[in-house]
């Protein structure tokens, strides 16, 4: 008894402190922390002030990556044949039965062409764009449109009763698919309903407002993104359910989030556009099935987004009369052939230091163009202002435009109009020759196509050329001096 009586005196003059850290460190799991940089989701141990890897300042912030006795993940994998037990076992490459997939079509054909010819089951497809851009409303019409599927959009921004307001918008172009509407920001519960459901098709409207109860911070943050995406790629990939992903972008034109988020997508789709131009662009950045190089063009109205079949039609300017200043250009983009009208506007500079200006095109290839103008052409563009546009608000990269963005610079240096009826088609090299350029049959018949009279090409490209198949006037140059006698004497 003495002994009991001294051992509880003992316990009690321990202080509280010793007391409390034996209790916590026995029986209490602490936090597990780290810092990540909101730019480029790096992760470090401790604060720092620069980041190591994108070199943006004040940007780490502290994230509890593990939360005490966590549960099991929400999303529950079949327990007979999962991902994970096929991989164990290695196997050759000719014994992998393949069976090819059925894509899934859309209404939109401008949507089907940029993901390489439909939706492929299981796929997981980011879109990213500018706030107001048309991301939502190009989703929910595909949910709209989507006729023999079932469609679960998932808003974590907007109530059900704006969506609703959207899709009266956007009706009279709909055929009445089978879309349901589920406004949540919990994974845990997005899956419970999804599994209830059983949904074909599923759009999350964002991945930026998702949170899962497994990371403890805020939605948004570089882990929680991280998480969900996660979640969703292990959902879509065991059961061969497409998933949509929205986007945020910050205001270096980036995709939010970590830049992980990028590469465990399938496809990462970019929706551009200006918005003083009713025209957005639907290009694909990333696709694992199927061309990174194809775009779909989209006009934005009062009910809805409508396909543009011809892009040609909005390239194009329609004007009476020659101008000088402008000419037009076949571009490749992808799998589509387009025609490009390209702007230019020489003038005396009114400062000492001439302005150099481009929209829609690479300012460091116009200022080679100028080089070589001057060097290779003779001609005294250093002392004026140069300024380039293409017309539309696209942006082009396409090098085969560079003889007709010198012929438009030329053309408003002499103030001598070039006719309208003329296309170019070629790329403009360093010491002032015309290059080849890829698919030049395709550009000709384009421009063929549209009533255009005459195209200049680079002679080198002739070699491989049936003239006899064309009725459009093929004039073959190798320097750009013979473009400048030919157009303008």
């Amino acid at each position: 008894m003495k002994e009991n009586y001294s051992l509880f005196h003992f316990h009690f003059f321990i202080p509280v402190a010793i007391r409390a850290y034996y209790f916590q460190t026995n029986f209490v799991s602490k936090l597990k922390t780290t810092y990540f940089c909101q730019s480029c989701g790096y992760q470090s141990p401790k604060w720092l002030g620069k980041c190591p890897s994108c070199s943006a300042w004040n940007t780490f912030v502290e994230e509890i990556i593990e939360k005490p006795n966590a549960s099991i993940p929400n999303w529950k994998a079949p327990t007979t044949t999962t991902s994970t037990q096929r991989s164990q076992k290695p196997q050759e490459i000719n014994s992998i039965a393949y069976n090819e997939q059925q894509r899934i079509l859309t209404n939109d054909s401008e949507l089907n062409r940029v993901l390489g010819g439909g939706i492929v089951p299981g796929s997981l497809v980011l879109i990213g764009g500018e706030p107001g851009i048309g991301k939502s409303t190009l989703m929910l019409q595909l949910a709209l449109n989507l006729k023999g599927h079932r469609v679960l959009y998932v808003s974590g921004e907007e109530s059900d009763q704006q969506i609703k307001m959207r899709a009266e918008r956007i009706e009279e172009n709909s055929s009445k698919g089978e879309c349901f509407i589920l406004t949540e920001t919990s994974t845990q519960n997005i899956f419970k309903q999804i599994e209830e459901l059983e949904p074909r098709i599923v759009i999350i409207d964002s991945i930026q407002t998702l949170y899962s109860a497994h990371i403890e911070s805020t939605p948004g943050s570089v882990s929680q993104v991280r998480e969900c995406t996660a979640e969703l790629l292990r959902f879509a990939k065991e059961t061969a359910t497409p998933v949509f992903l929205i986007g945020h972008i910050t205001k270096d034109g980036m995709i939010a989030g970590p830049k992980i988020l990028e590469h465990m997508v399938d496809t990462v789709l970019q929706f551009e556009g200006d918005r003083h131009y009713s025209y957005r662009i639907l290009r694909a950045v990333k696709n694992r099935f199927g061309s990174a190089s194809e775009l779909g063009i989209y006009e934005m109205q009062g009910s809805g987004l409508r396909e543009v079949s011809n892009p040609s039609e909005i390239l194009l300017s329609q004007r009476d009369e020659p101008l000088s200043g402008v000419t037009v250009s076949a571009t490749v983009e992808g799998a589509r052939t387009m025609l490009v009208e390209t702007q230019a506007l020489v003038s005396h500079s009114a400062y000492g230091t001439p302005q150099r200006s481009a929209t829609g095109y690479d300012t460091r290839r116009m200022n080679m163009l100028l080089a070589v103008l001057e060097k290779r052409g003779g001609f005294k563009l250093g002392v004026k202002d140069v300024f380039v546009n293409i017309t539309g608000g696209i942006r082009i990269e396409d090098p085969a435009i560079d003889l007709g963005l010198v012929a438009a610079i030329i053309s408003s240096n002499e103030d001598i109009p070039v006719s309208y009826k003329t296309c170019f088609a070629a790329e403009v090299g360093l010491s002032g020759e015309i290059r080849a350029v890829n698919r030049i049959e395709q550009r000709i018949a384009e421009a063929e196509k549209l009533g255009f009279e005459q195209i200049f090409i680079s002679k080198y490209n002739q070699k491989a050329l049936d003239l006899k198949r064309f009725n459009i006037e093929i004039v073959s140059v190798g320097k750009i001096e013979e473009v400048f006698n030919y157009l303008f004497g």
